[in-house]
């Protein structure tokens, strides 16, 4: 028998900006191509017209599976038409009286200090209230009156909608309502009909019927999208990246499950090379042209099942990723104080500066105008027809006319644009680590995306991180984990038992009914003959809790064990005695997808590594004389000192002064740090434009760990979940520096309590030293918001801080006539319970827990729970420390250890963040 004759197989990435093709010809040599996502002059579809590049054919000739084993693709054309609200026209069906309850959802507010509140689109055009009406356990309130729902769809069909979302109350559970509005809505001739049961069969009506609207608006586009390229090609098998990491047959990709397609495509690619290569753990850096997305990686893809895109919640299995809008294509602007970059894109068209069609300045143009991006070296895919290379001379004139507004040189402007993108991403790095628990210096950074590699040696650097890996295909490496990638089906189901060895019989029961349902739905789609793998996991809580974790189902000891490995490592401590409780279950069946294979080299022996030129770059201040070598040139064994720009196809890596990078046997790239990072910031009182961004997002960002901190720590409900608390930074007067988004009524008079432990410990603080304090007449709010203040010492031989870190919390009970607050016919303040004013909580590095718990046992009405109110302390200490090693950090970057250049930088600071809160 005759073994079938190799095909080509395509990998493809549809990004933003760019669309990256990875070919493996017939003889399984890989090629690449990268063309603009969106040039209507020049083809309809990028992802189309790229193959058609690489297979030599004619525009308009079709794609047959005679030449063509199967098209493997991300693609962001659901998040786009989320993003820009461009979705299908949708009717939401639900039960009556909860017309609004999407709208009204949790009512929590993003961003405390807008005033001006402005409410995400709603995706849904229409509501259909059907009178019908379940109960919480299953009792039946109003059965479902069809007549009136059939007249009240048929009238909407009239009306021009055919996408329908229903999202009855309890409908997860108790699923013969929603079937039956289903039915109808089809006989109706709705030709898109999502239900909640089978979209997203979880608790919580608002996420849950979010994300069965978000099916119902997206699902239309995707099938629109499929048919589209399906035309192009066929008869070729065609399967897409869902949000979860796993490939799927083009027919069965829903528009709840295409959120993350592209980027989930990166993290495949990242975790197998990474692995590959020896790296177990690695922080993912991906830079396109719109955004960057960062992502961790230790042996197992991390996943979240509930999740806000878009101001829209969903609770659908998604790689967890963090984006923050920063990429090649982001916006450069001035606003006559600060430099800002982002979030607005350039996007494809017309794109940064330098692509030739009339763009504003962008990152891209920022790196052009330095040198380290050298358009003779860069793909020459612009202009009008799509063949003409960056255009130098038009970076060139955008920033000279910014110089001529700043009085400082061009090169100077665009560096100090990058130190400020640069930022953006390291502290999107540090959330997605620390939040987690985890040392982002102890991890290499994995640098992809075609931007990726002309920062990744300062986003290190800004990170304290040493070492940087890029992979050969690290440009496209997005379409490159498209062929790496699993195919998986995942199914999940709430259950809502305590969990318990009666209870895991029925728990095992309902995980085997999901396994079965996932395998045959794969073996529907299934093209190889790999055997399916199949794994189970519980979500897992603590009762009273609204933090499930995910963890491999087994026997009861072995749930428990892993559930607390995991809370532990999240959040610091455990609840011993609390019961447990299985929220929900999980199944993915998997068919495993193609191993990466690469081979190894042997290693030349060291050489002059050929370099093209020498090419003038400018970093850290200065001009260089740098190496520019191409890929191709090098071999395994080669070390390129920086300062160097190692030109690739596809990606551009720039090699920092203090750099080195080595070529692999397995010919990676391995960038390693050779010598001690130099000062970035000089110090001075003068205010500039760059450092007043820069510091503004270091702070900020301080303060945003620090909350992360507390949340994470804490034990009440109060602080961990309802998250009543605020963190901020002060200077060393006591005035508020910045603050993250958190209570504005602890805010205003929280610089006050910084001002009285200044006031009456003077000349007596020491480094180690914490105090605390809740007095309403000296800047406290009322007596259960605790305030723990930390003192920062940047220099330990300093006389007095150059810092103040402090958290406020407010604490389930601190004493009184009733729990909580002080009931209205109070009349002293002790009946509020225990005043504390400027209490040494910790002095120079240790608790004094024997008399703090002393004097919340103390007065007329003690605390009632002290132990609970220690353990929250804790927490604000340890929120606190994180400040301070936060401050120490960026002061050993910076090289800023003097309070008065600091505190100068600070007063700017503040004054231009009131300004810019003052614009609105």
């Amino acid at each position: 028998m005759t073994s079938p004759t190799p095909k080509w197989q395509f990998w493809i990435d549809r990004g933003g900006t760019f669309t990256d093709v990875v070919g493996r010809r017939p003889d399984g040599q890989l090629v690449t191509h990268k063309l603009l996502s969106d040039n209507p002059e020049q083809y309809r579809d990028a992802a189309v017209a790229g193959i058609r590049h690489l297979l030599g054919l004619r525009p308009g000739q079709p794609i047959t599976p005679d030449a063509v084993d199967c098209v493997k693709m991300g693609t962001t054309v659901a998040t786009n038409a989320l993003l820009e609200r461009k979705g299908e026209p949708t009717l939401l069906v639900t039960t009556r009286g909860f017309r609004d309850a999407l709208r009204i959802a949790y009512q929590n507010r993003p961003r405390l200090f807008d005033r001006h509140i402005v409410l995400p689109e709603l995706l849904y055009r229409e509501v259909i209230e059907a009178q019908e009406r379940v109960g919480a356990q299953g009792e039946m309130v109003q059965p479902l009156d069809e007549a009136h729902l059939r007249s009240a769809l048929q009238a909407a069909h009239g009306r021009g909608l055919r996408s329908v979302a229903i999202v009855f109350l309890h409908g997860y559970r108790f699923t013969g309502h929603e079937a039956k509005a289903r039915d109808i809505a089809r006989e109706v001739g709705f030709t898109q009909v999502s239900t909640s049961h089978e979209t997203s069969p979880m608790m919580k009506m608002v996420s849950r019927g979010d994300t069965t609207v978000v099916d119902a608006y997206l699902s239309p586009i995707l099938r629109r999208y499929v048919e589209q390229v399906a035309a192009e090609m066929p008869g070729v098998k065609l399967f897409f990246m869902q949000s979860s990491g796993g490939l799927t047959d083009a027919h069965a990709f829903q528009g709840k499950d295409a959120i993350l397609s592209g980027p989930a495509g990166g993290i495949v690619g990242m975790a197998r090379t990474a692995q590959l290569a020896g790296h177990e753990r690695v922080i993912g850096f991906d830079m396109g042209g719109t955004s960057t997305d960062v992502s961790h990686f230790a042996g197992e893809f991390e996943r979240e099942f509930e999740t806000q895109v878009a101001g829209v919640r969903m609770r659908a299995p998604m790689m967890s990723i963090h984006t923050v809008a920063a990429g090649g294509g982001s916006i450069l602007e001035f606003d006559g104080a600060r430099f800002r970059v982002g979030p607005e894109s350039a996007g494809a068209n017309p794109g940064p500066a330098s692509y030739r069609r009339g763009g504003p300045l962008a990152v891209t143009d920022a790196n052009v105008m330095v040198g380290k991006i050298q358009p003779r070296y860069f793909p020459p895919v612009f202009g009008p027809r799509g063949d003409e290379p960056l255009s130098h001379d038009a970076v060139r004139d955008k920033f000279g006319e910014l110089a001529q507004r700043t009085g400082r040189s061009a090169e100077e402007v665009a560096e100090g644009f990058i130190a400020i993108a640069v930022q953006q991403m390291a502290n999107a790095i540090k959330k997605i680590s620390v939040a987690r628990g985890y040392d982002v210096t102890r991890y290499t950074l994995q640098c992809f995306g075609g931007a990726g590699g002309q920062h990744a040696c300062m986003v290190a650097d800004a990170l304290g991180m040493s070492r940087v890996f890029v992979h050969p295909l690290a440009g496209v490496l997005s379409a490159y984990g498209m062929g790496l990638a699993d195919q998986n089906v995942i199914k999940e189901q709430a259950v809502e038992v305590l969990l318990s060895p009666e209870n895991l019989p029925q728990v095992r029961k309902v995980l085997d009914e999901l396994a079965s349902a996932a395998q045959a739905e794969l073996q529907r789609q299934q093209v190889s003959g790999n055997a399916v793998e199949v794994r189970r996991r519980v979500h897992v809580r603590y009762q009273g809790s609204d933090s499930a974790l995910v963890v491999a189902f087994g026997t009861q000891e072995e749930i428990v064990a892993g559930f607390e490995a995991a809370y532990r490592q999240r959040f610091s401590f455990l609840m011993p005695g609390k019961p447990m409780i299985v929220e929900a279950v999980s199944v993915e069946a998997i068919v495993a997808g193609d191993a990466p294979e690469e081979p190894r080299h042997a290693l030349h022996p060291s050489r002059e590594v050929p370099r093209r030129e020498t090419v003038r770059m400018y970093s850290g201040g200065q001009w260089h004389e740098a190496a520019l070598a191409v890929r191709e040139d090098l071999r395994p064994g080669d070390v390129v000192a920086g300062p160097a720009i190692i030109a690739e196809k596809n990606a551009t890596t720039v090699v920092e002064p203090g750099w080195q990078a080595r070529i692999t046997d397995l010919d990676h790239i391995l960038l390693d740090r050779t010598s001690p990072r130099a000062v970035k910031f000089a110090a001075g009182t003068q205010v500039d434009p760059v450092l007043l961004e820069v510091f503004n997002n270091l702070f900020m960002n301080i303060a945003e760990q620090m909350g992360l901190q507390l949340q994470n720590t804490a034990y009440s409900v109060n602080i961990k979940e309802r998250l009543d608390f605020s963190c901020a930074l002060f200077d060393a007067e006591g005035n508020l520096i910045a603050n993250a988004p958190h209570m504005p009524v602890h805010l205003g008079s929280m610089g006050e309590s910084i001002k009285t432990v200044i006031r009456e410990n003077a000349g007596r603080m020491s480094p180690g030293d914490v105090y605390v304090l809740n007095d309403p007449y000296h800047g406290g709010t009322h007596l259960p918001d605790v305030t723990v203040i930390t003192p920062v010492y940047l220099n330990a031989k300093a006389p007095e801080p150059t810092f103040y870190v402090g958290s406020r919390g407010h604490h389930a009970d601190i004493g009184g006539t009733t729990p909580g607050s002080m009931p209205p016919f109070s009349t002293r303040i002790e009946e509020e319970g225990v005043q504390i004013n400027n209490v040494k909580l910790v002095d120079r590095g240790t608790l004094r827990e024997a008399e703090m718990l002393a004097l919340l046992r103390s007065g007329t009405y003690p605390s009632r729970n002290p132990g609970q109110n220690m353990a929250d302390l804790k927490a604000q200490i340890a929120a606190n420390e994180k400040g301070v090693q936060e401050c120490a950090g960026w002061s050993t970057i910076s090289g800023w250890t003097s309070s008065r250049p600091t505190c100068a930088m600070c007063r700017t600071t503040r004054r231009s963040r009131c300004a810019a809160s003052s614009r609105g």
